[in-house]
């Protein structure tokens, strides 16, 4: 079902991918963040020319401007993607977050639901959250559903389960349709290098034949192509179930030194490798039952593929 769909957050890695697969389905595409979106080589191309984009920084409390809101009205969302966030966890804060992170992440949240709330078309909210929301899991339990233990280790983490909190608690005040997607870990072209995969990718991209750093082989995570996620999100703007939670993840525990030598083939490379922090880490895997049941989604995009197509894209920046 082709609908209008409004984008927070645009110009981060997910929101561009968003807004291209969203145009490419024939929805049409009105997009807000601080600066202008600036497409990506490579991804989509042709399609940009039909998302729209207005400017509207959430931390700024007088909220979205006179002129903008306007462009929101005319445009009339179905949907309102919600992806605007401080999203790297070392950016917002140790101990307590940052006034910065919690004036973007839980204020900013108040703003978008408010201005759905306030919209005669009454959009759903599609409010895109974390798995960092979860407890801390063991190498035995890792898999975690939608009613599994909330308790943030760090302060992304505690700003995204506020943010879940109050656009719940908004959306049921206003009568307004909120849905709330916990993503896990994701990946693919455009992602900046202080996440795992672009990380190694830009290294092996570069011309030399210094050891590759990581943090360590042996992490173990739910990791998606992103690709597959922002169609989950599509599905869930569609499908899902008015003020539910739903985890968007692959289901699947990978280790992080077997990605690794997946990139190291796909890059032809017999460069060494050091690790910066060694020891074993265990992050949530998502029990993604809910969602399946929700809108037939699947992951569809083999794991080699997406390595291949991050190391291609770093490539080509080179």
């Amino acid at each position: 079902m082709v609908q209008n769909g409004f984008i927070t957050g645009v110009s981060g890695f997910v929101g561009t991918h968003l807004a291209e697969y969203l145009a490419t389905e024939g929805d049409a595409v009105l997009a807000c963040d601080r600066v202008a979106p600036k497409p990506l080589p490579g991804i989509a191309a042709g399609s940009s020319s039909r998302v729209d984009w207005i400017p509207w920084d959430l931390a700024d409390p007088e909220g979205l401007k006179p002129d903008a809101r306007r462009r929101v009205e005319q445009f009339g969302p179905d949907a309102i993607y919600h992806l605007a966030a401080i999203s790297i966890p070392a950016d917002c804060g140790r101990g307590e977050p940052t006034p910065e992170a919690w004036a973007v992440n839980v204020e900013g949240t108040r703003r978008v639901v408010e201005l759905a709330a306030s919209l005669a078309s009454r959009p759903r909210v599609v409010m895109i959250s974390t798995s960092h929301v979860y407890a801390p899991v063991t190498s035995a339990s890792p898999v975690v559903t939608e009613q599994s233990p909330l308790d943030p280790a760090d302060t992304y983490g505690k700003t995204k389960l506020a943010a879940e909190r109050l656009a719940l608690e908004l959306g049921r005040r206003e009568g307004l349709d909120v849905v709330v997607v916990r993503a896990f870990h994701h990946t693919g072209p455009g992602q900046v290098p202080r996440m795992m995969l672009p990380e190694w990718a830009s290294q092996f991209a570069a011309a030399s034949d210094e050891p590759v750093k990581v943090h360590t082989l042996d992490a173990h995570l739910d990791l998606s192509d992103v690709h597959d996620v922002v169609r989950a999100y599509r599905l869930l703007a569609e499908r899902g179930a008015a003020n539910e939670v739903y985890n968007v993840g692959s289901g699947v525990n990978r280790r992080s030194g077997d990605l690794f030598e997946l990139l190291r083939k796909a890059a032809r490379s017999d460069r060494p490798v050091v690790e910066l922090r060694p020891g074993r880490k265990q992050e949530h895997i998502a029990d993604i039952s809910r969602l399946a049941a929700a809108t037939g989604w699947r992951p569809e995009i083999p794991i080699e593929q997406t390595i291949a197509d991050t190391l291609a894209w770093w490539r080509a920046q080179q």
